[in-house]
Parts: structure tokens; sequence; C-alpha cells
């Protein structure tokens, strides 16, 4: 082989070089090992590739700190107790008012049931395409796995939506027995819903021909949960009861606790809502000012 050749070859073998080393840069990296010694996990996407990762500090919060809301907590409770023993258990969703307690109760079973193998992964909406992958991960896990989906809800023709109905039930494929999913949302359907879908009974000359399917194909993602559970706006002394106990647990005294009624009423009105979320918050800027 000549000189020019070989320095041809050796030219083209660098330039080669440089360019998969730019393909590497531009391509996500690989996953980490997963860390099963932490109690809760968040879906993490980069590129086409995800992975759990560990959510270090968990936000802790107890089924005493939950207020007002006995009913649903007891039938979660109930739920997740049989769901840990082996005993049949269902996929719940729990809609209704803002800051009612539904995120808090899903994290409050962590904080009950983390000592018995319980383990939290949150996926965000955008990532339930990616669920049948999480059920590979964690299918052959002997803990016991709650999927938790916050403020879900979904617009037409959402692809996401399609891989939540399969995994809750519908797709050939088992979810598994330690895998559960708990949602959220404001939406009691999870997709929105039209004035004109009641009016199934008169065909325009583009429209559907059987719009009553539309309707169908909208409520059957919120059947596949086994439990639904609403969460109503609280009373007005219900909210002050919530503000008191949150006052309590910040160590106010009962003379500051009842000098508070006035400015927490104050509060609510405010943002236009008496919730448990609102209470809190007001009881830490009061705790704040008056400790």
């Amino acid at each position: 082989m000549s000189t020019a050749s070989t320095t041809d070859l050796s030219t083209l073998i660098e330039r080669a070089g440089r360019v998969l080393a730019q393909l590497e840069a531009w391509l996500p990296p690989a996953p980490p090992p997963i860390d099963w010694s932490a109690r809760a996990f968040q879906w993490r996407k980069r590129g086409t590739r995800g992975w759990l990762d560990p959510i270090r500090s968990v936000s802790v919060i107890h089924l005493e700190d939950l207020q007002h809301v006995d009913r649903q907590k007891s039938i979660v409770d109930r739920n997740t107790r049989q769901f840990l023993t082996g005993l049949p258990a269902n996929n719940v969703l729990m809609t209704g008012a803002r800051g009612t307690g539904k995120s808090s109760l899903v994290k409050a079973m962590l904080a009950t049931y983390g000592d018995r193998g319980l383990r939290l992964i949150e996926v965000d909406k955008s990532d339930l395409a990616d669920l049948a992958d999480i059920v590979d991960l964690i299918c052959a896990r002997p803990e016991r796995f709650i999927i938790f989906c916050d403020d879900l809800s979904f617009e037409e023709g959402e692809a996401s939506y399609k891989a939540l109905k399969s995994v809750l039930d519908g797709s050939l494929s088992a979810a598994g027995d330690n895998l559960l999913i708990y949602a959220t949302s404001n939406r009691r359907h999870l997709m929105p819903e039209y004035m004109s879908e009641n009016l199934g009974a008169k065909h325009q000359p583009d429209g559907e021909i059987h719009p009553g399917e539309t309707v169908e194909e909208k409520i059957s993602l919120s059947e596949r949960f086994g439990l639904w559970l609403s969460f109503y706006p609280f009373k007005q002394d219900d909210y002050l009861d919530i503000v008191n106990y949150w006052l309590s647990q910040h160590g106010c005294r009962d003379a500051d606790i009842a000098a508070s009624r006035t400015e927490a009423l104050q509060w609510a009105l405010e943002r236009g809502s008496r919730s448990g979320r609102v209470a809190r918050q007001f009881a830490r800027d009061w705790a704040a000012r008056h400790a």
C-alpha cells in the first residue's frame, strides 16, 4: 500500500472517530442501576430512555393529619392493607375539590406502610406511555408498588390515555399482583366533556354516526378504576378545625389559636377556597408570626 493511501485511510479513520464521538455525546446516557432500598421513586425520562429515580427526601404526612375525610381515609387504608397482605385490591381514582387531601392520602399510605414493603412510584401524565416498561421492571420484585398519578386529566387524542387503559384492564399481559394505580384528578371522567355530546340524537351532516359511543369511550377509562372516591369542599367549621389542628402541631397556645379565627376566615376568603391546603398554609404563616 502506498504512503498516500495509508495517509488517506488514517484521515478517514480520524474523521469517523470524531463523528462517532459527536453522536455519542448526543445519545442519552445509560440509565443508572435502580436503588431498590428507596421507598419512593420518580419515573424520569431523557431522550428515549427512562429509569426509576429514587426520591431521597420524601414528603411525609400521616393519616391523623388528614381531617374531615374519614370515609375516604378508611376506604383507601383498607384497600392498601388488602393489597399488602396479598388479598384482592382495586385501583383507586380520587376526584373532587382541590386541596382536600387527595394527594396527601396517597403519601400517608407510604408513611404508614413503608415499613411493610409498600413502595410509591410517581409517574407524570406525559410519561404514562412508559407504564408497560415500569411494569416490566417491578413485576418480579417482592415489594408492593403503588403507581401514583397526580392531577390526572387528558385532552383529545393523547397517547398516554390509551396506555393507562391497557395497564388498568385491557392488555393481554397482566400488570402483576404487586402493582396498583392510585390517581387523583379534578375531573370525574378524566376527559373533557362537552354540551354537544348530550345531543346525541341530533345528527349533523358532518357529525359522528354514533355520538353515544364517543361518550362511552370517554368514561371507559374512569370505569377501569375499581374504587371511585369523591372529595368535597370543606364547610367553614371543618376548615377552622383543620386550622386549629395545624396551629397546635406548630406549638401555638390555645389563646393564640382562638385569636386566629377571624384572620383564618379572611385568609380563605382571599384565596376563594376553604381547603385543607389553604388551612395549612395559613397555620404556617400565623405560627411564624405568633410563636
